[in-house]
């Protein structure tokens, strides 16, 4: 495998589905809000998410494998990185420079928005900046941080920022949106780090998975999934999230079942692959049915 084609893996272009997902949420609340985004504006978002997410994978590759755990950690398809640096060691350096570039792009779209839309973008654009620098080396060691920062990310910079960066509104809509993603997103990395958990323990991660146990973490993946739920459905009541936005449930019972069969296969690897692959499966369906009920 040549180096180029090790940073390309090391970008884990797989999972960078996610972005345009939430950036696609907030242009959905955009419209539904009678709003039509400018074109431009629109398409730098989308590119400027997707950079986002490659810069933190990039960054997350290259930390992974300076401190040795992609060399002690058994990968799943949905777990353990990409395994692109220990097949091919000296793309090191090139991943570390892609990460740094991708960032560095991400910046100068984030300054022209700055430009265009002022303080409330400086305000996310900052955070998602911070988050991408600091989950692999300092948030990973704090329970809590490292439980939500993926969904804070994912959910509230995100799809918020790409509101304020379209210059559109901040209405319960956009919050409510923001909270679903921010709870599904937490989730899909929590359960992630569930066949990590020894090989993150040994190089000092201090993970939900880590000081609760593989269990209580099962449990914590049923009460996310859950919350997510309750708050749309609770939502749509409320009338904060238009009634087509309701077809999101269909997921819920796949939901259900991933959250009752978790607790028993958490030591058969095989078993467990299966629902982490049906866990980004069903992220990804939500998802997506949320955009087109709030787009319907």
């Amino acid at each position: 495998m040549s180096e180029a084609v090790a940073v390309v893996r090391a970008s884990r272009p797989n999972f960078l589905v996610l972005a345009p997902l939430c950036v696609g949420l907030g242009v959905a609340v955009a419209w539904q809000q009678g709003e039509a985004p400018a074109l431009l504006d629109t398409l730098l978002v989308f590119v400027g998410a997707l950079l986002a997410h490659a810069s933190v994978n990039l960054l997350n590759e290259y930390e992974d494998f300076i401190s040795g755990l992609d060399l002690i950690t058994s990968r799943t398809p949905f777990s353990g990185g990409s395994g692109a640096l220990p097949e091919v060691p000296g793309a090191a350096k090139r991943v570390l420079v892609a990460a740094i570039g991708t960032l560095a792009l991400v910046i100068l779209i984030g300054l022209y928005f700055l430009w265009q839309r002022g303080l409330p973008m400086l305000v996310l654009g900052t955070a998602g900046v911070m988050l991408v620098l600091t989950y692999t080396r300092w948030i990973t060691r704090s329970p809590l941080l490292c439980l939500f920062a993926p969904g804070i990310g994912f959910g509230p910079v995100m799809i918020l920022g790409t509101l304020v960066a379209l210059g559109t509104r901040l209405d319960a809509t956009a919050i409510t949106v923001s909270v679903i993603s921010l709870l599904l997103v937490s989730e899909l990395l929590l359960i992630n780090q569930i066949p990590d958990v020894e090989a993150d323990r040994k190089i000092g991660r201090r993970h939900l998975v880590i000081t609760l146990g593989t269990r209580a973490a099962a449990r914590f993946v049923s009460a996310l999934f859950v919350s997510g739920y309750v708050v749309l459905v609770t939502s749509v009541f409320a009338g904060w999230l238009p009634l087509p936005s309701i077809m999101s449930l269909a997921t819920a019972p796949f939901a259900l079942w991933l959250a009752w069969k978790l607790p028993g296969v958490i030591n058969q690897p095989a078993a467990l692959n299966v629902l982490l692959g049906a866990n980004v499966a069903i992220l990804l369906a939500t998802l997506a049915l949320l955009i087109v009920g709030l787009s319907l």
